[in-house]
Formats: structure tokens, sequence, C-alpha cells
């Protein structure tokens, strides 16, 4: 949580004249693994070129869906959030239009099939954080810091972080956050929900690495059924969930992952060691 006397840092904004020839970020893939990782120095700002790839990088998944991804940025911070200049170049009569665009790539993420790791190893501000509010699961360092500071402008976050922070936490912690723009450790968001894990800082995006690993090599089919039931739940309660849970028995049954797991487990028990295919 924001400690005594913390100040909340107002949107930064990028130098002029830093160097644009290298992507803000690069796609990369380990086997059943795909990692987007934002390397945008000093501070992995959002501003048009960053929104540019993000789209063509979710579009892209979109089409070619992975077995699991992994969210990640290189430098001190994670991203200190939105470019202060996009605001001040934004034309009202087309600040709608520009913000749908930004609120589709988190509804791309978000509809993705496979698990989604946002790996937060340190400060996480605005847009950033809302795209990891996207992803399945969050995990960072104790000290880690998170906020949706648009109040320091007079703005609210639009790219869909208010209300996927309610979705976790409840209506008013979101309030909480966005109303005091403050700043809070990732100990104080595992509490509350918001964060899923907490891993150590000196081997922090070793272990997420491993971590998003072992969700890309798992059952893929069953973890998108059970994706899709969980999002039932949240549109329309138990009753939409239950509607959905035999058909998708009835699909993962035909699994050719299924059908080696139950062998495995069958032939060497619940330690068995089948490899699945994503299949």
């Amino acid at each position: 949580m924001r400690t005594a006397g913390e100040e909340p840092p107002v949107p930064a904004q990028r130098s002029a004249g830093e160097p644009g020839d290298r992507p803000p970020l690069r796609m990369t893939r380990d086997g059943p693994l795909v990692v987007l990782t934002m390397d945008a120095p000093p501070a992995n700002l959002f501003d048009e070129p960053m929104w540019a790839a993000w789209t063509a990088a979710v579009e892209h998944l979109t089409d070619h869906p992975p077995r699991a991804l992994l969210i990640r940025a290189e430098g001190r911070v994670v991203s200190a959030g939105v470019d202060v200049r996009v605001f001040a170049d934004l034309p009202p009569d087309g600040s709608a239009r520009f913000w749908a665009a930004q609120l589709r790539i988190t509804q791309l993420l978000e509809r993705l099939p496979g698990p989604t790791v946002f790996a937060a190893h340190s400060l996480t501000l605005t847009a950033a954080f809302e795209l990891a509010l996207a992803c399945d699961l969050i995990v960072a360092p104790a000290a880690a810091r998170f906020g949706l500071v648009e109040r320091k402008v007079a703005f609210t976050p639009a790219m869909g972080g208010t209300q996927r922070l309610a979705q976790r936490a409840g209506p008013a912690r979101a309030k909480e956050l966005v109303l005091t723009g403050g700043l809070y450790r990732a100990d104080r968001l595992a509490e509350w929900g918001v964060v899923n894990r907490i891993l150590a800082q000196p081997t922090f995006h070793r272990d997420a690495f491993a971590f998003a690993m072992g969700l890309a090599t798992g059952p893929t089919r069953a973890h998108a059924a059970t994706k899709r039931v969980v999002q039932a739940f949240v549109s329309g309660g138990v009753a939409a969930a239950d509607s959905l849970v035999p058909s998708l028995a009835g699909e993962l049954s035909a699994t050719e992952d299924h059908r080696r797991a139950v062998q495995g487990f069958l032939a060497d028990g619940p330690k068995h060691g089948t490899s699945y295919l994503g299949c």
C-alpha cells in the first residue's frame, strides 16, 4: 500500500529525442509459450508506437493463439503509464474513437483461449496495470507497486481497468484505487485477490517464466474450457456456467490429451508424467 507521505507520480513523458529505432514490444516464442516484452526505455511509456505494437501483437495472437502467453518488461519499471503528450495531442472529438481502439487491445487480450500471465517486476501504472488486469494471472514481487493514477490529469482509466479491478477486488476497492490515485504494493493487492502470486525478487523473471511455461505445457484444451466456464459465470452467474459445462466436458472427453492422461493415471497414478500435446 502507499506509504505515508508518498505522492503518486504524475504520468510521465518520454524524453524528447529518445531513439525510436527498436520496437517497443517484442514477441518471442519458446516452444509452446509466447512471450511479449515491453522494452521502450526509460519508462516503457504508452504512446502511439507502443499502442500500435500492442494492437498488432494481440491481433496476431488472436489469429494464432498460443498455448500460453507471458507478458513482461525490461528496465527499472514495468511502465510509468501513458505518455501525457497523448492527452495533450488528442482532439476532444476524436477521444471516444481513440480510447475504443485501446480498449479493444484489452478485450482481445482477455479473449485469448490459453492462460495469460502478467509478470510485473516493479512499478506498473495506468495502461500497463489495465492490461495486467485483463490477464488470467498476475505475478509480482511483494514490493512491486501498482496504480491507476489518471486522476492526476483529471481522467479515468479508459482501457477497462476500473471494471476489471472491481471484478477481482470488489467495487469499493476499485473505487479506492482510482479515486485516490494511490500506489499499492503487490503483497497488499494479493490479499485483495488482484495479484495471484508473490515471487521472490532475486529470481523473479526466471520464476515467472517457469510458472508460465508450466501452464503452456499443461492441458491446453482443458485450460481453455476453464476460462470459458469462469467467463460464463462472470457474465451470467452459476446458471450460465452450468449450461456450458456439459458440452465442454463432452468436447474434452474426445481430446487426445484427456485420453492419454487418463491412461497415464491408470498406469502410474496421480503423479504420472504424461506430456500434454495441446490437443
